[in-house]
């Protein structure tokens, strides 16, 4: 039960992208626009009984209760929903608390029909590519499968391909053109109608970023421990998957710095803060996780004094939170890629890389912290 205090600490924050008022003249409709938003996105609190400028105005109307709100979300929402709601009363004012969840089953709609998203304090009709994104998120569409628009196979890294079949034991190069079209084809490298898909694009193609551009990394190293710091060294690294791992890897090796003490006369360098490992798992995960439908975004590591951040576009998919990333639990947004590069032997799919990475942290006494900010998933190893 959410007290007093509660819901005055939440009025003084103001609307936000995770809270919203409502008088009690509100209508159905109205508060299912606000459910489906908030459902869309994180999850967030609706007061009802609440003015636009954080005024107590109560309820009076005995029509707008608890089961009132269940009612809206069962009945007004495609699919159903599932709030808490309760009454707490404030200043001798009846207010109707609402908590809605994020979605499990996104993306949600109004029974008019409407997607909607919270940007802000305010709420909008979902665009085409939002829509694509909260299918994403649901699992019912990857998009790492869809087609890239003029891709074709002669696009394609020949070398890298035949490298990859012959972990299997096929001989692609020597594969009749049919032949080889049904390879790629069966292996999610082309679609039906004969573009690359972007698991494919990012795999196997000459140039990735010819074709979407938002794939590859941005490295920068601050002078300090704040990005207005002055910067050191600014890179943008762009290839195939398993290159931009690769490099980028070896670039932050080479801006870290090695720690080391004086024994006796001499100089002796000391083990890093984290292991080649380590770098190598936040990386990969950052590539193979990333929300590829957010155009125009890139992976960034950011090198500071006193930590390395490793931000990847895209909230956590589904279901999972940072507690179940924490222990293993994994959904893999994109599962044609991570197919690729698990057979290419850069992840295993088991969950084990962020567990692992919290280990070695543990055991060296060194902080790794995980959050969602905006449209990021933020991996921070301090140094």
């Amino acid at each position: 039960m959410i007290s007093p205090e509660k819901i005055k600490q939440l009025i003084a924050q103001g609307e936000n992208l995770a809270l919203e008022f409502k008088r009690e003249d509100v209508t159905a409709d109205s508060v299912a626009k606000e459910m489906v938003a908030f459902a869309n996105a994180g999850g967030g609190i609706l007061l009802i009984g609440i003015e636009d400028d954080g005024q107590l105005s109560g309820i009076l109307n005995s029509k707008i209760d608890e089961a009132w709100a269940v009612n809206i979300a069962r009945n007004n929402i495609i699919p159903a929903l599932n709030i808490m709601a309760s009454f707490v009363k404030v200043d001798e004012k009846n207010i109707l608390f609402i908590e809605v969840p994020k979605g499990k089953d996104k993306p949600y709609q109004t029974n008019k029909f409407q997607f909607l998203i919270r940007v802000g304090s305010t709420n909008r009709v979902a665009t085409q590519t939002e829509l694509l994104r909260l299918f994403q998120h649901s699992g019912a569409l990857h998009y790492d499968k869809l087609g890239v628009e003029s891709t074709s196979e002669s696009m394609l890294n020949y070398s890298k391909v035949s490298h990859y079949f012959n972990i299997f034991n096929i001989q692609f190069d020597t594969e009749t053109p049919e032949q080889r079209e049904k390879l790629l084809r069966n292996a999610d490298i082309l679609t039906e109608d004969g573009k690359l898909t972007v698991a494919g694009t990012l795999c196997f193609s000459l140039n990735p970023s010819k074709y979407l551009y938002q794939t590859g990394v941005i490295f920068a190293h601050f002078n300090g421990e704040a990005i207005t710091d002055e910067l050191i060294d600014r890179q943008e690294i762009i290839g195939t998957l398993d290159y931009v791992i690769d490099t980028s890897l070896a670039v932050v090796k080479n801006n870290l710095k090695v720690p080391s003490k004086i024994v006796g006369a001499k100089r002796e360098e000391q083990p890093p803060a984290f292991s080649d490992k380590t770098l190598r798992e936040v990386i990969t995960n950052a590539c193979v996780h990333r929300d590829y439908s957010i155009a125009g975004s890139q992976i960034r590591i950011l090198l500071f004094n006193n930590r390395l951040e490793v931000h990847s576009p895209g909230r956590l998919p589904n279901t999972i939170t940072i507690d179940k990333v924490k222990v293993g639990a994994s959904y893999p947004r994109n599962p044609v890629i991570a197919s690729f590069l698990t057979n290419l032997r850069y992840i295993d799919k088991l969950g084990r890389g962020i567990p692992m990475v919290l280990q070695e942290g543990l055991q060296k006494g060194k902080k790794v912290w995980l959050e969602e900010f905006g449209e990021e998933f933020i991996v921070t190893l301090y140094l």
